[in-house]
C-alpha cells in the first residue's frame, strides 16, 4: 500500500538536457548534461542496450540476450530531431534511436546494467567475445 502511495506522489524526473555529445569512434560516446553529469559509454555497452526492437537478437528462456559484442565499434552517429541520435555500429546494427533521456538513464545505471548483463551471459554460458575468440 505504501509503495503505491509513493509511486503516485513521486514527481517525474525532468528531461535530461544535453550540453555536449561527443562520438569517439569507434570506441565510445561521451555525453554531458546540464546537471553536470558526464558519462563515457562504450560501444559494446551501447550496442547491448540498444533501444531497437531488433537490437536483442537472441531469446533464451524468455530473456532477450545479445552476446559476442565486446569488440563492436560505432561507425557514425546521425542526429534525430533535437532529442537524440541514431548510432550506426560496425556489426551493421543501425535501427536504434538513443534519446538524450535514454543516454542519461544508461549513464546513471551503467554499472548495474553491465553487471546484470555479465550475469545473464554467464547464466546461459555465453561470452562477450565473438564466437571463436575468448
Amino acid at each position: 500500500m505504501m509503495a503505491a502511495i509513493r509511486r503516485f506522489n513521486t514527481v517525474a524526473e525532468p528531461t535530461a538536457r544535453l550540453t555536449r555529445f561527443s562520438l569517439q569512434a569507434p570506441k565510445y560516446v561521451e555525453v554531458e548534461f546540464a546537471n553536470g553529469s558526464v558519462f563515457k559509454l562504450s560501444a559494446e555497452f551501447l550496442r547491448i542496450n540498444s533501444p531497437a526492437v531488433d537490437g536483442k537478437i537472441r531469446s533464451i528462456g524468455g530473456e532477450k540476450v545479445i552476446s559476442g559484442r565486446r569488440h563492436v565499434g560505432i561507425m557514425s552517429a546521425e542526429p534525430v530531431g533535437n532529442y537524440g541520435v541514431r548510432l550506426n555500429f560496425d556489426d551493421l546494427h543501425k535501427t536504434g534511436i538513443y534519446s538524450w533521456d535514454y543516454f542519461n538513464h544508461l549513464g546513471s545505471n551503467k554499472f548495474t546494467l553491465m553487471r546484470n548483463y555479465i550475469k545473464t551471459l554467464k547464466k546461459y554460458g555465453l561470452s562477450r567475445d565473438p564466437r571463436g575468440r575468448k
